[in-house]
Protein backbone atom coordinates (compact mmCIF):
# COMPACT_ATOMS: atom_id res chain seq x y z
CA UNK A 1 0.00 0.00 0.00
CA UNK A 2 1.03 4.09 -1.07
CA UNK A 3 -0.07 7.23 -0.51
CA UNK A 4 -0.76 7.07 -4.60
CA UNK A 5 -2.70 4.00 -4.51
CA UNK A 6 -6.55 4.05 -4.21
CA UNK A 7 -8.21 1.23 -2.15
CA UNK A 8 -8.75 -2.18 -4.25
CA UNK A 9 -12.26 -1.92 -5.30
CA UNK A 10 -12.34 2.03 -5.69
CA UNK A 11 -12.20 4.10 -9.01
CA UNK A 12 -11.54 7.45 -9.74
CA UNK A 13 -13.89 9.90 -12.22
CA UNK A 14 -11.70 12.71 -13.86
CA UNK A 15 -12.01 14.80 -16.82
CA UNK A 16 -12.88 12.53 -19.79
CA UNK A 17 -15.17 10.40 -18.16
CA UNK A 18 -16.83 12.59 -15.80
CA UNK A 19 -18.59 14.16 -18.53
CA UNK A 20 -20.48 11.27 -19.11
CA UNK A 21 -21.78 11.15 -15.80
CA UNK A 22 -23.32 14.29 -15.42
CA UNK A 23 -24.94 13.50 -18.87
CA UNK A 24 -26.32 10.66 -17.38
CA UNK A 25 -27.19 12.36 -14.21
CA UNK A 26 -29.56 14.52 -16.25
CA UNK A 27 -31.45 12.28 -18.02
CA UNK A 28 -32.06 10.44 -14.12
CA UNK A 29 -33.75 14.02 -13.65
CA UNK A 30 -35.53 14.19 -16.33
CA UNK A 31 -36.45 10.75 -16.30
CA UNK A 32 -37.61 10.93 -12.52
CA UNK A 33 -39.45 14.84 -13.04
CA UNK A 34 -41.61 13.33 -15.76
CA UNK A 35 -43.06 10.58 -13.21
CA UNK A 36 -43.14 13.28 -10.27
CA UNK A 37 -39.93 11.80 -8.12
CA UNK A 38 -38.67 14.06 -5.57
CA UNK A 39 -34.67 13.25 -4.65
CA UNK A 40 -34.36 12.05 -1.23
CA UNK A 41 -30.57 12.26 0.22
CA UNK A 42 -29.70 9.86 3.27
CA UNK A 43 -26.69 9.26 5.54
CA UNK A 44 -23.79 7.23 4.33
CA UNK A 45 -23.93 5.29 7.43
CA UNK A 46 -27.02 4.00 9.25
CA UNK A 47 -27.06 1.62 12.24
CA UNK A 48 -26.10 -2.12 11.49
CA UNK A 49 -29.31 -3.08 12.57
CA UNK A 50 -31.62 -1.74 9.77
CA UNK A 51 -29.49 -3.33 6.99
CA UNK A 52 -29.31 -6.91 8.98
CA UNK A 53 -33.25 -6.46 10.02
CA UNK A 54 -33.88 -4.52 6.23
CA UNK A 55 -31.73 -6.61 3.79
CA UNK A 56 -32.08 -10.03 5.64
CA UNK A 57 -29.56 -11.86 7.66
CA UNK A 58 -29.27 -14.91 5.77
CA UNK A 59 -28.37 -12.77 2.36
CA UNK A 60 -24.98 -12.52 1.27
CA UNK A 61 -24.78 -8.90 1.52
CA UNK A 62 -25.35 -8.90 5.42
CA UNK A 63 -23.39 -12.24 5.97
CA UNK A 64 -20.30 -11.15 3.93
CA UNK A 65 -20.20 -7.99 2.63
CA UNK A 66 -21.27 -4.75 4.54
CA UNK A 67 -18.56 -2.45 6.04
CA UNK A 68 -19.29 -2.24 9.94
CA UNK A 69 -17.33 -0.71 12.88
CA UNK A 70 -17.43 0.45 16.17
CA UNK A 71 -17.45 4.02 16.55
CA UNK A 72 -16.24 6.08 19.87
CA UNK A 73 -19.10 5.36 21.49
CA UNK A 74 -19.20 1.63 20.68
CA UNK A 75 -22.18 2.05 18.18
CA UNK A 76 -22.43 -0.75 15.41
CA UNK A 77 -22.61 1.17 12.15
CA UNK A 78 -22.13 0.10 8.36
CA UNK A 79 -21.37 1.99 5.12
CA UNK A 80 -24.76 1.75 3.30
CA UNK A 81 -24.55 -1.39 1.11
CA UNK A 82 -27.62 -0.38 -0.67
CA UNK A 83 -30.68 2.11 -1.13
CA UNK A 84 -34.19 0.89 0.19
CA UNK A 85 -33.44 0.25 3.78
CA UNK A 86 -32.12 4.33 4.22
CA UNK A 87 -35.01 5.56 2.34
CA UNK A 88 -37.69 3.64 4.29
CA UNK A 89 -35.99 4.61 7.66
CA UNK A 90 -36.06 8.36 6.72
CA UNK A 91 -39.79 7.81 5.40
CA UNK A 92 -40.87 6.11 8.56
CA UNK A 93 -38.44 9.21 10.94
CA UNK A 94 -39.46 11.69 8.65
CA UNK A 95 -43.01 10.68 8.93
CA UNK A 96 -43.52 11.23 4.96
CA UNK A 97 -46.44 9.59 4.59
CA UNK A 98 -48.51 11.81 6.82
CA UNK A 99 -48.96 13.75 3.66
CA UNK A 100 -51.27 12.52 0.23
CA UNK A 101 -50.25 9.28 -0.76
CA UNK A 102 -48.92 7.62 -3.15
CA UNK A 103 -44.91 9.23 -1.74
CA UNK A 104 -42.62 9.13 -4.54
CA UNK A 105 -38.76 9.45 -3.65
CA UNK A 106 -35.57 8.50 -5.71
CA UNK A 107 -31.68 8.69 -4.64
CA UNK A 108 -28.60 8.71 -6.18
CA UNK A 109 -25.34 8.50 -4.04
CA UNK A 110 -22.46 5.98 -3.32
CA UNK A 111 -22.70 2.06 -1.74
CA UNK A 112 -20.40 -0.02 -0.34
CA UNK A 113 -19.61 -3.88 -0.34
CA UNK A 114 -16.49 -5.93 0.22
CA UNK A 115 -17.17 -7.93 -2.87
CA UNK A 116 -14.62 -9.03 -5.36
CA UNK A 117 -14.31 -6.43 -8.23
CA UNK A 118 -15.02 -6.67 -11.53
CA UNK A 119 -15.97 -4.96 -14.74
CA UNK A 120 -18.42 -2.41 -13.65
CA UNK A 121 -18.57 -3.72 -10.02
CA UNK A 122 -16.52 -1.81 -7.03
CA UNK A 123 -16.75 -1.78 -3.58
CA UNK A 124 -17.80 1.88 -3.45
CA UNK A 125 -20.40 2.24 -6.42
CA UNK A 126 -22.85 4.65 -7.40
CA UNK A 127 -26.80 3.64 -7.37
CA UNK A 128 -29.79 5.57 -8.39
CA UNK A 129 -32.54 3.89 -7.05
CA UNK A 130 -36.71 4.79 -6.51
CA UNK A 131 -39.25 4.14 -3.87
CA UNK A 132 -42.92 4.00 -4.16
CA UNK A 133 -44.83 4.66 -0.52
CA UNK A 134 -48.30 3.60 0.07
CA UNK A 135 -50.54 1.92 -2.85
CA UNK A 136 -50.96 -1.93 -3.71
CA UNK A 137 -51.95 -0.92 -6.99
CA UNK A 138 -50.39 -3.46 -9.60
CA UNK A 139 -49.92 -0.40 -11.71
CA UNK A 140 -47.01 0.97 -9.63
CA UNK A 141 -45.15 -1.85 -9.88
CA UNK A 142 -45.11 -1.71 -13.78
CA UNK A 143 -44.49 2.28 -13.19
CA UNK A 144 -41.18 0.80 -11.19
CA UNK A 145 -40.46 -1.37 -14.17
CA UNK A 146 -41.34 0.84 -16.76
CA UNK A 147 -39.26 4.30 -15.58
CA UNK A 148 -35.59 2.92 -15.74
CA UNK A 149 -36.88 1.40 -19.26
CA UNK A 150 -37.56 5.11 -20.29
CA UNK A 151 -34.37 6.11 -18.63
CA UNK A 152 -32.19 3.11 -20.63
CA UNK A 153 -34.20 4.08 -24.16
CA UNK A 154 -33.25 8.20 -23.41
CA UNK A 155 -29.96 7.47 -23.36
CA UNK A 156 -30.22 5.16 -26.55
CA UNK A 157 -29.34 2.09 -25.14
CA UNK A 158 -30.90 -1.02 -26.81
CA UNK A 159 -30.95 -5.21 -26.19
CA UNK A 160 -31.89 -5.82 -22.76
CA UNK A 161 -34.08 -7.73 -21.29
CA UNK A 162 -36.97 -7.46 -18.39
CA UNK A 163 -37.58 -10.43 -16.22
CA UNK A 164 -39.87 -10.95 -14.02
CA UNK A 165 -41.54 -13.19 -11.30
CA UNK A 166 -43.90 -13.06 -7.96
CA UNK A 167 -42.47 -14.84 -4.74
CA UNK A 168 -45.59 -14.30 -3.06
CA UNK A 169 -46.34 -13.22 0.53
CA UNK A 170 -45.76 -14.18 4.18
CA UNK A 171 -49.10 -15.91 3.83
CA UNK A 172 -48.37 -18.38 0.43
CA UNK A 173 -44.79 -18.54 0.98
CA UNK A 174 -44.57 -21.26 4.12
CA UNK A 175 -45.62 -24.09 2.06
CA UNK A 176 -43.53 -23.39 -1.17
CA UNK A 177 -40.49 -22.87 1.23
CA UNK A 178 -41.56 -26.39 2.83
CA UNK A 179 -41.68 -27.77 -0.88
CA UNK A 180 -38.51 -26.63 -2.17
CA UNK A 181 -36.45 -27.79 1.16
CA UNK A 182 -38.55 -31.06 0.55
CA UNK A 183 -36.67 -31.08 -3.11
CA UNK A 184 -33.30 -30.12 -2.01
CA UNK A 185 -32.59 -32.28 0.78
CA UNK A 186 -32.00 -35.59 -1.32
CA UNK A 187 -29.72 -33.68 -3.06
CA UNK A 188 -27.80 -31.70 -0.28
CA UNK A 189 -24.24 -33.45 -1.30
CA UNK A 190 -24.44 -31.45 -4.74
CA UNK A 191 -24.98 -28.07 -3.67
CA UNK A 192 -22.32 -25.50 -2.62
CA UNK A 193 -21.27 -24.46 1.04
CA UNK A 194 -23.60 -21.61 1.01
CA UNK A 195 -26.46 -23.19 -0.29
CA UNK A 196 -26.30 -26.16 2.18
CA UNK A 197 -26.19 -23.11 4.81
CA UNK A 198 -29.26 -21.26 3.53
CA UNK A 199 -31.61 -24.48 2.97
CA UNK A 200 -33.16 -24.65 6.03
CA UNK A 201 -33.08 -20.70 7.03
CA UNK A 202 -34.04 -19.31 3.47
CA UNK A 203 -34.35 -21.88 0.87
CA UNK A 204 -35.97 -19.46 -1.87
CA UNK A 205 -32.02 -17.76 -1.62
CA UNK A 206 -31.18 -21.41 -3.44
CA UNK A 207 -32.68 -20.52 -6.67
CA UNK A 208 -30.39 -17.36 -6.70
CA UNK A 209 -27.57 -19.34 -6.60
CA UNK A 210 -25.27 -18.12 -9.27
CA UNK A 211 -21.97 -21.39 -8.45
CA UNK A 212 -21.60 -23.45 -11.79
CA UNK A 213 -22.16 -26.71 -9.44
CA UNK A 214 -26.03 -25.86 -8.91
CA UNK A 215 -27.41 -25.32 -11.72
CA UNK A 216 -28.31 -28.82 -12.90
CA UNK A 217 -30.14 -29.35 -9.14
CA UNK A 218 -31.18 -25.97 -8.95
CA UNK A 219 -33.21 -26.55 -13.36
CA UNK A 220 -35.56 -29.12 -11.75
CA UNK A 221 -36.49 -26.78 -8.84
CA UNK A 222 -40.31 -26.33 -8.03
CA UNK A 223 -42.02 -23.20 -9.11
CA UNK A 224 -44.42 -21.44 -6.65
CA UNK A 225 -46.82 -20.64 -8.98
CA UNK A 226 -49.31 -23.36 -6.97
CA UNK A 227 -48.73 -22.31 -3.81
CA UNK A 228 -49.82 -18.37 -4.43
CA UNK A 229 -52.56 -16.99 -2.35
CA UNK A 230 -55.69 -15.57 -3.93
CA UNK A 231 -54.18 -11.85 -3.84
CA UNK A 232 -50.65 -13.01 -4.82
CA UNK A 233 -51.59 -14.54 -7.75
CA UNK A 234 -54.54 -11.68 -8.99
CA UNK A 235 -52.02 -9.20 -8.35
CA UNK A 236 -49.75 -10.48 -10.69
CA UNK A 237 -51.86 -11.47 -13.38
CA UNK A 238 -52.71 -7.48 -13.07
CA UNK A 239 -49.03 -6.90 -13.39
CA UNK A 240 -48.63 -9.03 -16.61
CA UNK A 241 -51.90 -7.38 -18.21
CA UNK A 242 -50.48 -3.70 -17.53
CA UNK A 243 -47.51 -4.82 -19.25
CA UNK A 244 -49.07 -6.53 -22.08
CA UNK A 245 -51.01 -3.36 -22.52
CA UNK A 246 -48.43 -1.14 -22.09
CA UNK A 247 -46.34 -3.27 -24.72
CA UNK A 248 -43.39 -4.15 -22.72
CA UNK A 249 -41.37 -7.16 -23.42
CA UNK A 250 -40.50 -9.12 -20.94
CA UNK A 251 -39.47 -13.05 -19.85
CA UNK A 252 -41.26 -14.61 -17.35
CA UNK A 253 -38.49 -16.35 -15.21
CA UNK A 254 -39.49 -18.62 -12.05
CA UNK A 255 -36.17 -18.12 -10.43
CA UNK A 256 -35.79 -14.50 -10.14
CA UNK A 257 -36.13 -14.28 -6.14
CA UNK A 258 -33.93 -11.60 -5.69
CA UNK A 259 -30.97 -10.98 -3.23
CA UNK A 260 -33.23 -8.86 -0.11
CA UNK A 261 -35.59 -10.80 2.12
CA UNK A 262 -37.52 -7.67 2.35
CA UNK A 263 -39.21 -8.42 -1.12
CA UNK A 264 -42.66 -9.45 -1.43
CA UNK A 265 -45.04 -10.15 -4.66
CA UNK A 266 -43.84 -8.77 -7.56
CA UNK A 267 -39.83 -9.22 -8.45
CA UNK A 268 -37.73 -7.92 -11.47
CA UNK A 269 -34.56 -7.49 -13.07
CA UNK A 270 -33.22 -6.06 -16.25
CA UNK A 271 -30.41 -7.35 -18.24
CA UNK A 272 -28.12 -6.44 -20.71
CA UNK A 273 -26.40 -8.26 -22.98
CA UNK A 274 -23.58 -5.49 -23.04
CA UNK A 275 -22.25 -7.12 -19.95
CA UNK A 276 -21.67 -11.23 -19.94
CA UNK A 277 -22.31 -13.61 -17.31
CA UNK A 278 -22.79 -10.67 -14.95
CA UNK A 279 -25.38 -9.00 -16.89
CA UNK A 280 -27.31 -7.31 -14.25
CA UNK A 281 -28.41 -3.30 -15.02
CA UNK A 282 -30.93 -2.78 -12.81
CA UNK A 283 -33.63 -4.70 -10.15
CA UNK A 284 -36.18 -3.94 -7.85
CA UNK A 285 -39.75 -4.99 -6.63
CA UNK A 286 -42.47 -4.86 -4.01
CA UNK A 287 -42.09 -4.98 -0.01
CA UNK A 288 -44.68 -4.15 1.32
CA UNK A 289 -44.18 -5.40 4.53
CA UNK A 290 -40.64 -3.27 5.21
CA UNK A 291 -42.06 -0.28 6.35
CA UNK A 292 -43.78 -1.92 9.49
CA UNK A 293 -40.58 -4.14 9.85
CA UNK A 294 -38.34 -0.81 10.65
CA UNK A 295 -40.77 0.61 12.59
CA UNK A 296 -43.84 2.05 11.01
CA UNK A 297 -47.34 1.63 10.29
CA UNK A 298 -48.47 -0.91 7.50
CA UNK A 299 -47.25 0.46 4.63
CA UNK A 300 -47.20 -1.08 0.88
CA UNK A 301 -43.89 -0.37 -0.83
CA UNK A 302 -42.38 -1.20 -4.59
CA UNK A 303 -39.05 0.26 -6.35
CA UNK A 304 -36.10 -0.32 -8.26
CA UNK A 305 -32.13 0.17 -7.89
CA UNK A 306 -29.81 0.95 -10.77
CA UNK A 307 -26.27 0.12 -10.53
CA UNK A 308 -24.44 3.30 -12.34
CA UNK A 309 -21.60 1.60 -13.12
CA UNK A 310 -23.04 -0.84 -15.10
CA UNK A 311 -25.38 1.38 -16.91
CA UNK A 312 -21.78 3.53 -18.22
CA UNK A 313 -20.40 -0.09 -19.05
CA UNK A 314 -22.80 -1.06 -21.22
CA UNK A 315 -23.59 2.36 -22.52
CA UNK A 316 -19.74 2.73 -23.40
CA UNK A 317 -20.48 -0.97 -24.85
CA UNK A 318 -23.26 0.37 -27.45
CA UNK A 319 -20.86 3.37 -28.01
CA UNK A 320 -24.34 5.33 -26.53
CA UNK A 321 -24.14 8.41 -24.68
CA UNK A 322 -21.31 10.28 -25.92
CA UNK A 323 -20.50 13.82 -23.90
CA UNK A 324 -19.34 16.51 -26.31
CA UNK A 325 -15.62 17.69 -25.36
CA UNK A 326 -16.56 21.21 -23.55
CA UNK A 327 -13.75 24.45 -24.10
CA UNK A 328 -13.71 27.49 -22.92
CA UNK A 329 -15.86 30.19 -24.27
CA UNK A 330 -12.98 32.62 -24.43
CA UNK A 331 -9.06 32.14 -23.74
CA UNK A 332 -7.77 35.38 -22.47
CA UNK A 333 -4.75 36.20 -23.93
CA UNK A 334 -2.02 39.10 -22.41
CA UNK A 335 1.31 40.28 -22.06
CA UNK A 336 1.86 40.74 -18.37
CA UNK A 337 1.39 44.12 -16.65
CA UNK A 338 -1.57 46.17 -16.93
CA UNK A 339 -3.08 44.19 -19.96
CA UNK A 340 -2.81 40.79 -17.31
CA UNK A 341 -4.62 43.31 -15.22
CA UNK A 342 -7.27 44.09 -17.61
CA UNK A 343 -7.96 40.50 -18.83
CA UNK A 344 -8.54 39.26 -15.14
CA UNK A 345 -10.76 42.09 -14.58
CA UNK A 346 -13.05 40.90 -17.70
CA UNK A 347 -12.40 37.33 -17.47
CA UNK A 348 -14.12 37.63 -13.53
CA UNK A 349 -16.89 39.30 -15.68
CA UNK A 350 -17.76 37.15 -17.94
CA UNK A 351 -17.62 34.40 -15.30
CA UNK A 352 -19.94 36.44 -12.91
CA UNK A 353 -22.38 35.90 -16.62
CA UNK A 354 -22.15 32.01 -16.61
CA UNK A 355 -18.99 31.97 -19.12
CA UNK A 356 -16.62 29.61 -18.74
CA UNK A 357 -13.17 32.09 -19.10
CA UNK A 358 -9.31 31.12 -18.84
CA UNK A 359 -6.62 33.14 -18.76
CA UNK A 360 -2.69 32.85 -18.87
CA UNK A 361 -1.54 32.28 -15.18
CA UNK A 362 2.39 31.18 -16.36
CA UNK A 363 3.36 34.07 -18.41
CA UNK A 364 3.92 32.79 -20.82
CA UNK A 365 4.40 33.95 -24.75
CA UNK A 366 1.72 34.80 -26.78
CA UNK A 367 2.42 31.98 -29.22
CA UNK A 368 2.14 29.64 -25.99
CA UNK A 369 -1.17 31.13 -25.18
CA UNK A 370 -2.49 30.78 -28.71
CA UNK A 371 -1.42 26.94 -27.98
CA UNK A 372 -2.94 27.25 -24.90
CA UNK A 373 -6.20 27.91 -26.01
CA UNK A 374 -6.28 25.54 -29.27
CA UNK A 375 -5.62 22.66 -27.03
CA UNK A 376 -8.46 22.93 -24.96
CA UNK A 377 -10.85 24.01 -28.07
CA UNK A 378 -11.81 27.37 -26.82
CA UNK A 379 -14.66 29.22 -28.75
CA UNK A 380 -12.52 32.98 -28.58
CA UNK A 381 -9.47 34.14 -28.12
CA UNK A 382 -9.26 37.78 -26.65
CA UNK A 383 -6.06 39.53 -27.51
CA UNK A 384 -5.63 42.20 -24.71
CA UNK A 385 -2.58 44.33 -26.95
CA UNK A 386 -1.10 47.59 -25.27
CA UNK A 387 -2.18 49.65 -28.25
CA UNK A 388 -6.07 48.05 -28.03
CA UNK A 389 -6.14 48.34 -24.66
CA UNK A 390 -5.11 52.33 -24.88
CA UNK A 391 -7.86 52.78 -27.04
CA UNK A 392 -10.00 50.61 -24.18
CA UNK A 393 -10.37 47.91 -27.28
CA UNK A 394 -9.71 44.18 -27.33
CA UNK A 395 -9.30 42.11 -30.45
CA UNK A 396 -11.54 38.96 -30.52
CA UNK A 397 -10.80 36.15 -32.72
CA UNK A 398 -12.61 33.45 -33.67
CA UNK A 399 -10.83 30.03 -33.08
CA UNK A 400 -13.20 28.02 -35.53
CA UNK A 401 -12.54 30.66 -38.88
CA UNK A 402 -9.78 32.92 -37.80
CA UNK A 403 -12.54 35.70 -37.91
CA UNK A 404 -10.82 38.99 -36.18
CA UNK A 405 -12.94 42.18 -35.05
CA UNK A 406 -11.85 44.88 -32.52
CA UNK A 407 -14.69 45.26 -29.57
CA UNK A 408 -15.26 48.05 -27.45
CA UNK A 409 -14.75 47.31 -23.76
CA UNK A 410 -17.10 49.07 -22.42
CA UNK A 411 -19.37 47.18 -24.08
CA UNK A 412 -18.63 43.95 -22.06
CA UNK A 413 -22.35 43.10 -21.92
CA UNK A 414 -22.32 43.00 -25.83
CA UNK A 415 -19.55 41.30 -25.84
CA UNK A 416 -20.41 38.19 -23.11
CA UNK A 417 -23.48 38.11 -25.41
CA UNK A 418 -21.25 37.70 -28.38
CA UNK A 419 -18.99 35.10 -26.63
CA UNK A 420 -21.95 33.39 -25.11
CA UNK A 421 -23.67 32.55 -28.57
CA UNK A 422 -21.31 30.77 -29.82
CA UNK A 423 -20.97 27.74 -27.23
CA UNK A 424 -24.41 27.31 -27.93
Amino acid sequence: MTLTTRPRGTNDIGPGQIELWHKLEEKIRQVTSAYGYQELRTPIFEHTELFQRGIGEATDIVEKEMYTFLDKGKRSLTLRPEGTAPVVRAFVEGKLGAGSLPVKLYYYGPMFRYERPQAGRYRQFTQFGFEVFGSQDPLLDVEAIMLPLELYKSCGLSGFEVQINTIGCPACRPSYRQELVEYFEPQVDKLCASCRDRLHRNPMRLLDCKVESCQEVLSGAPQITRHLCEECSEHFAQVVDYLDALGVDYKLNHRLVRGFDYYTKTVFEVTSSELGAQNAIGAGGRYDGLVEELGGKPTPAVGFAVGVERLLLALQGQDKLKAEAAGPHAYLIHFGGSTKRRAAEVAYFLRSQGLWAELDYLDRSIKAQMKAANRLSSKYAMIFGEEELGRNRVILRNMRDGHEQEMDLQELEQLAKIIGECGQ
